[in-house]
């Protein structure tokens, strides 16, 4: 189906609205409620690294309640069984009956996801990829929409287990909320706000279905893709890394930039929709070499300098 100007418009203005009710809760933050909402209308996952108390759980929970949908919270820990992720089958008066876990909600906030053993973070793998849940042998769907919002605290490593590649790279973003501004910690200091701010739903579930599905009918131009490739290449042959990023990072990052651009009114991309999700796309996906890490080198830096270094198409060869 050929996108119209009307398509274009109401995405642009349904995205601008669903981030303004956001903004009520999350306040300041703007920028990552729109990364936040490209992930979830992209069909994938946010993992936010932040110190406690910036309003991660807030995001999560504002979001489903923009969208008139679920959300559950797991809260991480090293006792964490993968049944009490995905629910278990009891045994209940003659007969067995299965008992939903928290990931069957359509946003699930997987709180301090590194604090449980790499056998319980392995429970949502399943779920991340496919959206079921396996469980004795039955699949069972989780719905759609369906988010998990996993946290880490960046600083505190006591006691943690780090999440292995593979799941790292089922996250479509990796991103930071951070402290709030001075001029946002004043608004949210104001006596006349509420403490919990009640967030009105003013969409349907559907409206992130209809959203992503129009997604698919953004116009990438043979380039964009060349452009995508050429980043993700350099991942893999830059001196500082060990492994670059896999190829669900360079779909992940054309099915970003797709919905990005339909949230800036176009219904095309264009290379600087690229530039801006590369890092939160691809960053999370690289592993550094020891010596690079010791030196300080950090992930965003390597995509930073693959920017810089990988020429954009011109816009007279995307017309």
């Amino acid at each position: 189906m050929a996108l119209t100007s009307e398509h274009t418009q109401w995405f642009e203005t349904t995205f601008g609205k669903l981030v303004d009710n956001v903004e009520r809760a999350v306040v300041g933050k703007r920028h990552v409620i729109e990364l936040a909402f490209t992930a979830m209308i992209a069909e994938g996952h946010l993992l936010l690294e932040d110190v406690p108390g910036t309003g991660k759980t807030s995001l999560a929970r504002a979001i489903a309640q923009t969208v008139k949908g679920t959300s559950t919270r797991i809260q991480f820990t090293p006792d964490l069984l993968p049944g009490d992720v995905t629910g278990v089958t009891v045994y209940d008066q003659g007969r067995f009956e299965f008992h939903h876990g928290p990931v069957f909600a359509n946003v699930v906030l997987a709180d301090e996801v590194n604090r449980a053993s790499p056998k319980t973070q392995s429970a949502l793998l399943e779920v991340m990829e496919e959206r079921q849940v396996t469980v004795d042998g039955v699949t069972r769907e989780v719905g759609a929409p369906f988010m998990v919002v996993a946290t880490q605290n960046p600083i505190e490593q006591a006691g943690t287990y780090s999440l292995p590649e593979a799941q790292l790279d089922r996250f479509l973003m990796r991103t930071s909320l951070g402290y709030p501004d001075h001029a946002a910690t004043l608004r949210i200091l104001d006596p006349a706000r509420h403490a919990r701010v009640v967030v009105p739903a003013i969409a349907e579930l559907d409206t992130i279905t209809t959203m992503s599905g129009l997604t698919h009918d953004v116009q990438q131009h043979a380039l964009i893709s060349d452009y995508i490739a050429r980043l993700v290449g350099a991942t893999r042959s830059a001196t500082q890394v060990r492994l670059g990023a896999s190829m669900r990072g360079a779909l992940a990052l054309a099915a970003s930039c797709r919905a990005w651009a339909l949230a800036h009114g176009r219904h095309y991309v264009v290379p600087d929709d690229v530039k801006a999700l590369a890092e939160v796309v691809l960053a999370h996906r690289l592993i550094l070499d020891p010596e690079a890490e010791f030196d300080g080198v950090t992930q965003g830096a390597v995509i930073g300098q693959i920017l810089l270094d990988t020429p954009p198409p011109s816009q007279r060869d995307l017309v």
